[in-house]
């Protein structure tokens, strides 16, 4: 068992290569003309600096929970926590990184040579937050398994319960922080759109609409990415858990 589990951070780092390979495949892909470009860029810079902004604030939420848990739990449970919470922040950031640059390929492959190639794109664009969710949760908890010990001495277990709660954390503010952007951008541009100037919805003449586009990657990618890792690693400690519990 012990030799298995040895191999979960070496194929993490094949997972998170393979996500790579896929976005430098990406990025050669045709943006299509220059209007498009600027959309995208406009897109893309939107929503890169929400995660900034949003990141550099849980940053000071990350330490002060980080300091607490050394003091009153431990080192090895506070080290923990700040693994899961660095890792769900990648895997957030690596998903809307490649969803903003994959949508504006996807609409030009569609336009160019249909609905499989553009099915393809988007395909690809979502297959790189899927490898980096999975391939995150297999190298930091087999590290963290390794370090710790976990499997040679089962009572150790607990440590790494900080891994869980600190992906947790970040997929809580990611997903509801995210949320609420995205449904505020999404009102609101509707409501300039429809009912002041009267033009359709995500009307390109509506500038509110890049707001809007910017809230749909915020909501549904970065916080999706982050939810999703922290289930993810959620139900693999849990089982950790119960094991170590009947060994």
């Amino acid at each position: 068992m012990q030799t298995w589990t040895m191999y979960a951070p070496i194929l993490g780092i094949v997972g998170l290569l393979c996500a790579g390979l896929i976005y430098v495949y990406i990025k050669k892909q045709s943006a299509g003309s220059e209007q498009m470009i600027e959309l995208a860029e406009a897109i893309h810079d939107g929503a890169m600096a929400f995660l900034k902004r949003e990141y550099s604030m849980l940053l000071i939420f990350i330490a002060a929970v980080f300091i607490l848990l050394f003091i009153s739990i431990g080192q090895n449970t506070a080290l923990a926590f700040l693994a899961g919470a660095f890792c769900s922040i990648l895997a957030g950031y690596s998903g809307m990184k490649s969803a903003t640059r994959a949508n504006v390929r996807t609409a030009q492959a569609a336009n160019e040579k249909g609905q499989g190639a553009a099915l393809s794109m988007a395909f690809s664009g979502g297959a790189v937050m899927g490898l980096a969710v999975a391939s995150l949760g297999l190298l930091g908890i087999g590290i963290l398994c390794q370090v710790f010990g976990i499997f040679k001495d089962p009572s150790s277990a607990a440590v790494i319960n900080g891994f869980a709660m600190g992906a947790s954390s970040i997929a809580l503010f990611a997903r509801v922080g995210g949320g609420i952007y995205t449904k505020a951008a999404d009102v609101g541009a509707d409501l300039v759109g429809k009912v002041e100037a009267g033009i359709p919805e995500d009307d390109p003449r509506n500038p509110a609409v890049i707001a809007d586009n910017v809230g749909d990657n915020v909501g549904d990618v970065a916080g999706m990415g982050s939810d999703i890792f922290e289930s993810y690693c959620g139900a693999m400690i849990a089982s950790i858990a119960i094991a170590a519990t009947l060994a």
